[in-house]
């Protein structure tokens, strides 16, 4: 096999999970290219990129748990509402009452939970369709945002304010970077190298093939150099801006349920729910528990959303939240997800999202009107989606294939997850 076969297959197209991942990278770095060259040097620049990260941090955090609904099989219209009505509840008990903006915090999470449960319990324990149930939800709550904020906004105190608005802090000697933001590249370098050796001695204990060294040199070098280009334009912003808190946020999000769908039975569950939701049952997996966990989290990630954009605009509105629930769908299906549910990465969306935001960011940079904004964002995602189908059809080379392949039945099956099937071609050879 050649050295270029090689690279092909074990970089872009190979079956470890760490393979997959250069891949995403690889296609968002991409279209940072295209509209670094469009914009003339702007998108990448240190204040741009703090600032569409600041700005779209609440759309990724939404596209987190938009994932896991969809893998399941559903859909949240309702996410919006649900982020603008906590708020607009959390900013009028630190207003009027006088809450302390810790438990503000704590409020609007304890909102979104039982937002979550109600939701869930319609659609896992009634049998209505999520569909259904958040298009009442995405009136109701809309609804309740504004009688409750009789349309006005409501500001929020200071302290409250730095889940949006703040950067991690200055600290240590002068060094002309942000020095935590800089350690936290460093881990993040530490923390690749760390994963690929562990991958590459279980696929040795397991006898498995293993990539050959020097693509693995390869592979960690150009992730290297991207965390610490990322790193150096992050810390470098101007003295007061770093690494937005939020920013640490979606990052802490994004591990946590990473590693929650891809290495435990709780997330396997939910893709075999949404591979094969009778087929899943007659396994074992309990479907209502599982259906209504996925409603409570999207719930309480869109109060999470609504706080981190209410504390970076310092106010609460009537229009918080418009139109969040379509950018969060658009995220997850342009990273990957199948319409049908069973397939989809939380690291597929999270490019997704990163590809709507650098959409909107560099249509900004050239001045192009809102109008306009919105149309190329529908046609991208509807050419992304169908190009990406056509490939598959064609047995060519896919982005979707590749970022779902963990998910495909010809890949080890995990032993601790009931079987399900991954295409909607398996689906139906199961029904008949």
């Amino acid at each position: 096999m050649s050295r270029i076969t090689d690279l092909q297959k074990n970089l872009f197209g190979g079956t470890t999970s760490n393979a997959r991942q250069f891949g995403m990278i690889s296609t968002l770095v991409a279209i940072v290219v295209l509209f670094q060259i469009w914009t003339d040097g702007l998108t990448l620049t240190s204040g741009n990129l703090i600032a569409v990260v600041s700005q779209y941090s609440y759309i990724l955090i939404l596209a987190v748990g938009m994932l896991m609904v969809i893998v399941a099989g559903h859909i949240d219209l309702s996410v919006g509402s649900v982020a603008a009505f906590t708020g607009i509840v959390v900013a009028k008990a630190m207003q009027e009452h006088s809450l302390p903006w810790p438990l503000g915090i704590l409020l609007g999470l304890l909102v979104g939970a039982a937002i979550g449960a109600w939701q869930g319990f319609w659609v896992a324990y009634i049998g209505v369709p999520a569909f259904i149930v958040t298009l009442a939800g995405m009136m109701l709550f809309r609804g309740a945002n504004q009688y409750i904020g009789n349309a006005d906004t409501v500001p929020v105190p200071e302290g409250f304010r730095k889940i949006g608005a703040g950067f991690l802090p200055e600290v240590g000697p002068d060094t002309g970077y942000n020095n935590l933001t800089l350690l936290l590249g460093l881990a993040a370098c530490a923390g690749v190298v760390w994963r690929e050796w562990q991958a590459r001695q279980t696929r040795r204990e397991m006898k498995a093939d293993l990539a050959p060294l020097w693509v693995t040199g390869v592979r960690l070098a150009v992730m290297i150099a991207v965390i610490v280009f990322a790193t150096l334009r992050f810390a470098g912003g101007r003295v007061g801006t770093s690494l937005p808190i939020s920013g640490i946020i979606l990052i802490a999000l994004v591990l946590a349920y990473s590693h929650y769908t891809r290495n435990t039975i709780g997330g396997r569950h939910i893709y075999a729910v949404g591979g094969n939701a009778r087929a899943a049952e007659l396994s074992g997996v309990k479907l209502k528990r599982v259906n209504f966990a996925v409603m409570m989290n999207m719930s309480i990630l869109a109060a999470l959303a609504g706080m981190i954009f209410v504390a970076r605009s310092a106010a609460s509105g009537p229009q918080d939240g418009l139109s969040w629930e379509l950018d969060a769908i658009a995220a997850v299906f342009i990273g990957g997800a199948a319409v049908s549910g069973g397939l989809g990465t939380v690291s597929g969306s999270i490019v997704g999202g990163l590809v709507m935001a650098l959409l909107n960011n560099g249509l900004q940079l050239q001045g192009v009107g809102s109008d306009m904004v919105q149309i190329i964002k529908g046609l991208v995602l509807l050419l992304a989606v169908a190009f990406d189908v056509y490939n598959k059809s064609q047995g060519r080379f896919s982005i979707i294939g590749t970022l779902t392949r963990p998910f495909r039945r010809d890949d080890p099956a995990d032993p601790a997850a009931p079987p399900a099937p991954a295409s909607d071609a398996d689906r139906t050879k199961v029904a008949g």
